[in-house]
């Protein structure tokens, strides 16, 4: 299975991106959910395998999820994080350990005597491993849309006794892509009647507009390629010949790191050379992890299309 579309594991399904404040694209799915008020215990959180109660906020916390981590530490809660999954790679501090995220051993995980684990997917029944060793596991799966991504937020505020701080960071969020958009004309602005294509791999692995990257397009005006591509599903595989017949006026390279992908690269591919986005200099060369994950590092993809679109 090639790299990005591994997909499942690092990012599951993803959102689509549903506009800066909810409206847009198609309504959200249930999103975690919580009774917490300010940071009270005991709270009941929901996860994608129902209410989990948490008595006192969790001391011994491992991420088994990239994006959770980098929202753990966003909404100051990284002292609370003792271990976390080999994927998440951000930020500097978080305590990367080498528990594998794509084959996970109860344990393992086990044996940092966490108080909360959380995790992205259960794979291979970890979540039911977890929870026969005593363990306490809240499941925030890949979000769908950029809704449920500031509803896990809140839910890991919730969950960690860090409520406030999960609010302003989704506030915060929220701000930086309406900013973005806006420095960019809004719909109807440096994007308006332009076309994108999101490259997950060399391979031509992309992602439609009902995907949380996809939305960051829409919010833009940006038409997207691989909508048209027929597939039924959210990350399509494109041939070349149906990349440069589609002529895409914005290019985002999300396999820089994995696979070395750069505008020069790209645009030595035979024929790749004709596109709107390589002659006019619009291939955004995006970290893979930014262009990944739906944490609060969707508001640097965010910024950097918009400074894409400016020029």
């Amino acid at each position: 299975m090639p790299r990005r579309p591994i997909l499942a594991v690092l990012l599951g399904t993803v959102l689509a991106l549903a506009g800066c404040s909810g409206g847009g694209d198609p309504a959200p799915s249930a999103a975690p959910s919580s009774s917490a008020a300010d940071g009270a215990f005991p709270v009941t959180v929901t996860g994608d395998t129902g209410e989990l109660t948490l008595d006192a906020a969790p001391e011994r916390i491992v991420s088994m999820s990239a994006s959770a981590t980098e929202t753990l530490f966003a909404i100051d809660a990284g002292d609370q994080v003792v271990a976390v999954d080999s994927t998440s790679t951000y930020p500097e501090q978080a305590p990367v350990t080498d528990l594998s995220a794509f084959t996970p051993n109860a344990e393992a995980i086990a044996g940092y005597e966490p108080d909360l684990v959380v995790i992205s997917d259960d794979i291979d029944g970890l979540a039911a491993n977890l929870d026969t060793l005593g363990i306490p596991v809240l499941q925030l799966g890949a979000a769908e849309y950029l809704d449920d991504a500031y509803a896990q937020m809140t839910t890991l505020g919730d969950a960690t006794g860090h409520r406030d701080e999960a609010e302003d960071l989704v506030q915060s969020t929220k701000d930086r892509i309406d900013a973005a958009v806006a420095a960019a004309g809004g719909a109807g602005g440096a994007g308006e009647g332009l076309s994108v294509y999101h490259e997950l791999d060399p391979t031509g692995y992309s992602a439609t507009r009902s995907t949380f990257v996809g939305g960051i397009y829409s919010l833009f005006g940006l038409a997207n390629i691989a909508d048209a591509a027929g597939q039924d599903t959210g990350y399509p595989q494109l041939s070349a010949e149906y990349v440069v017949d589609a002529a895409p006026d914005v290019v985002v390279l999300a396999d820089t790191v994995c696979c070395g992908q750069d505008a020069a690269t790209f645009a030595a591919r035979p024929a790749f050379d004709t596109i709107p986005a390589v002659r006019d200099g619009r291939v955004l060369a995006a970290d893979d992890d930014v262009a990944s994950r739906w944490g609060p590092r969707i508001a640097d993809l965010a910024e950097q299309v918009s400074q894409t679109l400016q020029g």
